[in-house]
């Protein structure tokens, strides 16, 4: 099956987000540095993993490597895969939807390359690494990170 990966209109897409779940694809990019986290200037903006929704036809380790890609400017190799989570969100960015729900299969990955070099999309305004748990992490941050003994 080809990716679908085409404009979806903001009335039709507002429609899906009411109605029902979205799976979004996410990373836990993992470095010597420590592991990743990405300042969204998207709804919600708050430091998170990078992350993206499934297009249509696309496996799901397809799609960690297009966001790393996208949204990091990174190859990634997989380490391994979590979840799926669920996520459920009190409001959303979408137009029409109060509300969103997201299933949220994680791949845990690794930059390809040792002299890789982290440039950002437009959705993100900057990144840090978390080197221990931190108080004030978002949620789903932080039950990543417990789930899987990251730190």
């Amino acid at each position: 099956m080809a990716i679908d990966d085409e404009w979806v209109p903001e009335e039709l897409f507002s429609e899906f987000v009411a109605r029902m779940p979205q799976v979004c694809v996410e990373l836990i990019v993992e470095t010597e540095e420590g592991i990743l986290l990405a300042k969204r200037d998207i709804h919600p903006p708050v430091w998170f993993w990078p992350g993206s929704r499934l297009y249509k036809g696309e496996r799901l380790r397809e799609a960690a490597h297009r966001i790393g890609d996208e949204e990091l400017g990174i190859d990634v190799d997989i380490v391994d895969q979590y979840g799926p989570y669920a996520h459920f969100w009190a409001d959303s960015s979408v137009q029409g939807s109060p509300s969103r729900h997201t299933v949220n299969p994680v791949f845990h990955v690794e930059p390809a390359n040792e002299a890789y070099e982290i440039t950002l999309d437009e959705q993100h305004s900057a990144y840090r690494y978390l080197t221990e748990m931190e108080s004030g992490l978002h949620e789903y941050v932080r039950l990543y990170i417990e789930d899987n003994d990251l730190l």
